[in-house]
């Protein structure tokens, strides 16, 4: 047979000719791009802001929360580091510098990684950090274009500027740089490792090692990644991170005198992050969205070993329908399990609202995937999914001076967390139901063949 199909000269069977439709498009996205890039380049300049206002830290001003992040857990551990003693030693941190919080188990190499911006004088490694933080936010953005290019089109640019917009305009892109907290690096490494997993395993494998930062991103990253068959960039990126650690490791023992005194440090760290305000899962003030701790914020409940038990429980879930998505071949099911990872990842450990940014690509490109999929019905719960997800995002001043004003401080510090746990269990539901109906066709279409 043959078809009756025609194709003007010089265009592909595969590719639609330029209507006028197409060609009014064209303004009006170079005008979009136009206007969003002009606000994200005022929300980059208003980002930068603390950096440049920040005060150099006394033992007066310890309760500043501008670039407090990266005052306790960048600049003077590295300060530390440098003065050839151990940062991960909680008393000798709050005894020897201006800081409010101790250093956090970080991998040793962010204390060589981040050297060039702890060497500098105070303010201005503020600001050299900030830039980097900024330039790392923007890419972030492009990941998200590039994402939601896979299913619409929109122009890379032009998703470009508009998510880089709105990223910088909202509470979670805004507090990453007021704080100064190193979520853009990890977000960036975790997303691009999921990213490029497949094409490019060894830049893939690098990015591996640079979400190891952050133990809490990098072993559930890890984990998912063996479980989808990428074990030469789970394991390759280990590797890196192990051999970046190493020799920082050997001269923090040679520091403090030995292993031995090495491991008391890494012990009292780890007792102290048990205890703090700022961590404990059971802190009424702390920030953190992972399962454990708003169970805790929500009803007073803290069962046995709750943080080991959400932990295995979130990881099961989110590996055997990750696991079932990847089978299907399908780039739409790659994309929701790859948003299933990000969301797993910040609900299932230790984590903040911010930490929520590694999965911002892969929910572009689930938007962008339900968007071109929404007259199909099961598909509704993704909105919500999404939208939930943003809340975060959306959670500005405003909004919790309301929050705070009518349901109570404890409310606005938990409602992030119950949006994101609400998110992980709209799209759970909805990939098991989707799961199920794929299967459900295998089988009619295995009888069908046998008949």
């Amino acid at each position: 047979m043959t078809s009756n199909t025609r194709t003007d000269p010089g265009t592909s069977p595969g590719m639609r000719p330029a209507g006028p439709g197409r060609g009014r498009r064209a303004p009006v996205a170079l005008i979009v791009t136009v206007l969003a890039g002009l606000a994200a380049v005022a929300g980059g300049v208003r980002a930068l802001l603390p950096a440049l206002q920040v005060e150099q830290p006394t033992a007066a001003n310890k309760a500043l929360v501008q670039m407090q992040d990266f005052r306790d857990a960048l600049y003077y551990p590295v300060q530390e580091f440098l003065a050839g003693r151990d940062p991960y030693l909680p008393q000798a941190m709050l005894d020897n510098w201006p800081v409010r919080q101790t250093f956090n188990l970080y991998q040793p190499y962010h204390l060589v990684l981040h050297m060039p911006f702890g060497a500098l004088p105070y303010k201005a490694g503020a600001v050299a950090f900030t830039l980097v933080l900024l330039v790392l936010t923007v890419v972030l953005a492009v990941m998200a274009a590039i994402e939601l290019r896979r299913f619409v089109p929109v122009p890379v640019l032009a998703g470009t500027a508009v998510i880089s917009a709105l990223l910088l305009s909202s509470q979670l892109g805004k507090a990453q740089l007021y704080l100064g907290q190193i979520n853009p690096e990890i977000a960036v490494a975790t997303a691009g490792a999921l990213m490029l997993r497949r094409k490019h395993p060894v830049w893939a494998a690098v990015l591996v090692g640079l979400a190891w930062i952050k133990p809490q991103f990098g072993a559930p990253l890890v984990v998912f990644l063996l479980v989808r068959g990428s074990w030469k960039v789970a394991l390759g990126g280990t590797g890196i991170a192990a051999a970046a650690s190493l020799p920082v490791v050997g001269v923090l023992i040679s520091n403090v005198g030995g292993v031995g005194n090495f491991i008391a440090d890494i012990r009292a760290n780890l007792d102290w992050a048990e205890q703090t305000t700022y961590g404990a899962v059971d802190s009424p003030i702390a920030e953190r969205v992972d399962v454990a701790a708003v169970l805790f914020r929500t009803t007073g409940l803290l069962p046995p070993m709750a943080e080991l038990l959400t932990l295995v429980g979130v990881m099961v879930v989110a590996c055997l329908l990750v696991r079932a998505l990847d089978r299907t071949g399908d780039p739409g099911d790659s994309v929701l399990a790859d948003l299933l990872v990000g969301l797993s990842i910040t609900i299932a450990v230790v984590h903040q609202p911010g930490d929520v940014l590694v999965a911002l690509p892969a929910a572009a490109g689930v938007a962008g995937w339900w968007w071109s999929h929404r007259g199909v019905r099961p598909v509704w719960p993704l909105p919500l999914a999404l939208l939930l997800f943003a809340f975060p995002f959306a959670h500005l001043f405003a909004l919790d001076t309301v929050l705070r004003r009518l349901f109570g401080e404890q409310f606005a510090l938990t409602v992030d967390g119950i949006a994101i746990i609400a998110a992980w269990l709209v799209l759970v539901g909805y990939l098991v139901a989707r799961v199920r109906r794929t299967a459900r066709r295998g089988t009619q279409q295995e009888a069908v063949a046998e008949a």
